[in-house]
């Protein structure tokens, strides 16, 4: 770079000769047309709007000028320059708008499209079917109630007349809860039925009493296809001034007519012993696959109920009057029903379920095709 010089004449400065600046401003102008894409783009800024460019080298040789010739010789560069600088942004922004379009087209997702990474969840079907159960009676009327798992002995046996020498109060048949001292019984046990509930509603509640009881509950049985030492249990109980075994069923006629569905479904009773009820039945439902149409008939056979026609679903009966007295309800003014099964059991009915196992291993293969009905 030379010196200043004021008798040095700016024309012979060959890099500030007004069509070598228009020379490089239309190279860098058209460079940049060129560009492709952004990466083109890039390395054409580099060539024509960077430190190294001519037009940069161009501008240094203003400092070599005299004084008089500088302003002119800035302004045409300048010039130059803002032409190359606003023409770099305005297609790198062309650019940019077209990658983004790209992009948006080349790397769409269809949400609507099947998923394989991770696999669907699902509610278990016992609490599905317990909610629906809830539903049902809620709609009617009733109270879902909900109590312990851990009982006294008194309201799970005492309080409901079971005598102290019943065989359901011995170890073979009930969880107890060890007290302190090993040789000294606690008095506690793992609830046998959701009953307990009941004897809990009556104690908290003033008559009239309209409750369903679901729950888990515990017995000492062995975990096979039909057995299980844990499942659940949803128990109902009325308690009001009239209430009569007419009420009773109806109301079983209700239920299994809206888990089962629609006309034919109907229950029967069948005269039986339970120690909180009397009287006391069995319930059975008409069997919701032949509707009682395979009973006599050889050319229509029910593997569900075995061509008998009815489904044993569980025990019912009038409020026993010594429960009412023992929860502190005068049964000379007060009568009640109460019934309970199975939600396990239910299940099987209404899903063909065969092995009562499926329903506790946690395999989702099991839960995966009742869905996530809420």
């Amino acid at each position: 770079m030379s010196a200043p010089n004021k008798s040095y004449d700016p024309v012979e400065v060959e890099a500030l000769k007004p069509e070598k600046i228009e020379r490089m401003r239309d190279e860098a102008l058209a460079a940049f047309a060129a560009a492709g894409d952004l990466e083109a783009l890039a390395a054409a800024k580099v060539a024509h709007a960077g430190g190294a460019s001519p037009l940069a080298l161009a501008n240094r040789e203003i400092g070599a000028l005299p004084p008089h010739a500088k302003a002119e010789a800035g302004k045409r560069v300048g010039q130059a320059r803002g032409a190359v600088n606003k023409a770099l942004a305005a297609r790198q922004a062309e650019l940019e708008a077209e990658r983004d379009a790209r992009v948006l087209v080349e790397e769409a997702v269809d949400v609507t499209l099947p998923y394989d990474r991770v696999p669907g969840g699902a509610r278990h079907p016992l609490t599905t079917l317990s909610e629906r159960i809830e539903d049902i009676f809620t709609a009617m009327g009733y109270e879902v109630a909900e109590g312990p798992e851990v009982e006294s002995e008194w309201l799970n046996f005492d309080a409901l007349n079971i005598a102290a020498d019943h065989p359901a109060r011995g170890e073979h048949d009930t969880f107890f809860v060890q007290g302190r001292e090993a040789d000294q019984d606690s008095g506690v046990v793992l609830r046998t039925h959701t009953s307990p509930v009941q004897v809990r509603s009556l104690l908290d509640r003033e008559p009239p009493v309209y409750v369903i009881c679901p729950g888990r509950v515990y017995r000492t049985d062995d975990l096979d296809a039909t057995h299980t030492p844990v499942f659940h249990q949803v128990e109902l109980l009325a308690v009001d001034e009239g209430l009569t075994m007419a009420d009773l069923k109806g109301t079983l006629d209700h239920m299994v007519q809206a888990l089962f569905g629609g006309e034919g479904m109907k229950t029967r009773l069948r005269p039986n012993f339970f120690p909180f009820t009397e009287p006391s039945a069995e319930m059975d439902m008409v069997c919701y696959v032949c509707r009682g149409e395979s009973v006599g008939n050889p050319d229509r056979p029910c593997r569900t109920c075995s061509s008998e026609g009815w489904i044993e679903l569980g025990g019912c009966g009038m409020v026993n009057p010594k429960v009412l007295v023992a929860c502190g309800v005068d049964p000379a003014k007060y009568s009640g029903f109460a019934f309970g099964f199975g939600i396990e059991r239910m299940l099987m009915f209404r899903h063909n379920v065969e092995d009562m196992r499926d329903m506790v291993e946690g395999d989702v293969r099991f839960t995966r095709p009742f869905g996530m009905e809420i």
